[in-house]
């Protein structure tokens, strides 16, 4: 098959690294793999490189094509100049699969693909997308702010509904992103399924190198108490709240840490936070890691923090799980299906700080618990979060959706977002 993935900006991220671990693994398996992309900026890094370097045994690669008016803020002139670059595209690589991803090039990339579907439905493409995370904000705020949400939800949810028309599959990487999207009146049920954001497992079950030696490369002491994150230096990732909740814990303890694993635009702001809570010097930033480096640095980890105000499915949640690592995460989005509490880690309100600072200090008195928890989390993971397994059941929705799409020629968005099989 030839297959053509499209997202919006292909930067270190959770689904940046699902989509490019989807192009891999189809090249693996004999696929013609292409994969388009807008500009890269700002500090958060970029996979390009990654995806340039990529070679099979056979020396297959990954077609990249850069769109020039691909960006994530509504531009109405941009995109409607992204779209016509978007359909010229798939018209010059005519490929069997268009599978998007990310809320932008989601919605550009499927109305494109479905423009070419519908000049020659009994061919190419089928289309396919992927919800990574909900592209809907909480209303909060000032009541101007809530308003301005309101709107902006409500442009998302009107497009999301038109791109859902124009694909024959959606898949979610949490059965909570489904849930989402079905409420607003997105799509109809038989175009939903489920596969998780597969990975490559293998560097975060290794043995080597241990927690020792990743610890004393950080000059962390082995008495040391380490709270970790994986995530951007972003507004909702909630790094604000670990300051707001921990903040009175470290400087009555000097052995609590915190290590901060990414970068991005609040980088400045949550240090500058950080030394004027008294606690600077036991925060670790580490700035951008290449991914190989974040196996690594879990190791180093007691508990991995995650309290995030949305998500998809956190992909650092499993991460830290197959690391053997205590995660403990706020209960938004896809989250509570991997960090079930007191099962396999320990769930908090979004928020809620009170909550963040008791479980924080509830792993850390019951150190024999807290493990224990991490080992069950880290044997469901093992395969369900797999690069191979989510490669696989793409594999099947990939079928489904070819099927779909050369079936009879009345399209989805004349049987409200239902292709016909």
């Amino acid at each position: 098959m030839r297959i053509l993935h499209i997202s919006t900006r292909l930067i270190l991220g959770g689904s940046q690294e699902n989509t490019v671990l989807s192009c891999e693994g189809q090249a693996d398996l004999g696929h013609d793999v292409h994969l388009a992309f807008g500009p890269i900026y700002g500090p958060e890094g970029s996979m390009l490189d990654r995806v340039r370097a990529f070679a099979t045994e056979n020396g297959r690669t990954i077609a990249t094509h850069e769109v020039p008016d691909l960006v994530r803020e509504v531009s109405p002139l941009r995109d409607r100049r992204c779209l016509a670059q978007l359909d010229a595209l798939i018209r010059d690589i005519q490929p069997d699969i268009v599978h998007t991803h990310s809320s932008k090039a989601g919605v550009l990339g499927r109305l494109a693909a479905w423009r070419v579907w519908k000049s020659n439905p009994a061919r190419t493409p089928a289309v396919i997308h992927t919800i990574h995370g909900p592209p809907f904000m909480p209303v909060e705020g000032s009541p101007i702010g809530r308003a301005k949400v309101r709107t902006k939800n409500l442009i998302y949810t009107l497009a999301e509904r038109r791109a859902a028309r124009a694909c024959h599959r959606i898949v979610s990487v949490a059965d909570a992103m489904t849930e989402q999207f079905r409420a607003r009146g997105i799509g109809t049920p038989d175009l939903y399924t489920t596969v998780r954001s597969g990975m490559d497992t293998s560097p975060y079950l290794a043995p080597e190198p241990t927690r020792e030696a990743v610890r004393a490369e950080l000059s962390i002491d082995e008495s040391d108490f380490v709270i970790g994150t994986v995530a951007r230096l972003a507004q909702h990732k909630g790094h604000d709240d670990l300051l707001d909740a921990l903040g009175g814990d470290m400087r009555a303890d000097p052995r609590l840490k915190l290590l901060w694993v990414g970068d991005g635009w609040w980088r400045d702001r949550l240090m500058e936070r950080a030394h004027t809570l008294g606690v600077e010097d036991q925060v670790i930033a580490t700035g951008l890691v290449p991914p190989e480096r974040v196996p690594v640095l879990l190791r180093a980890m007691d508990v991995l923090a995650h309290p995030s105000y949305r998500e998809g499915l956190p992909r650092t949640v499993p991460q830290a799980l197959l690391s053997g690592v205590l995660p403990i995460a706020t209960d938004t989005d896809g989250t509570g299906e991997v960090c079930r509490d007191m099962q396999t880690g320990r769930l908090v309100t979004v928020g809620d700080t009170a909550a963040l600072r008791a479980a924080v200090r509830w792993a850390r008195e019951q150190p024999n618990e807290a493990r224990a928890l991490a080992q069950r989390g880290r044997e469901e993971c093992r395969v369900a979060f797999s690069a191979e397994t989510m490669v696989a059941e793409l594999d099947r929705v990939y079928a489904d959706a070819i099927r779909r799409a050369r079936g009879p020629h009345d399209s989805a968005a004349d049987t409200g977002g239902r292709a016909t099989s």
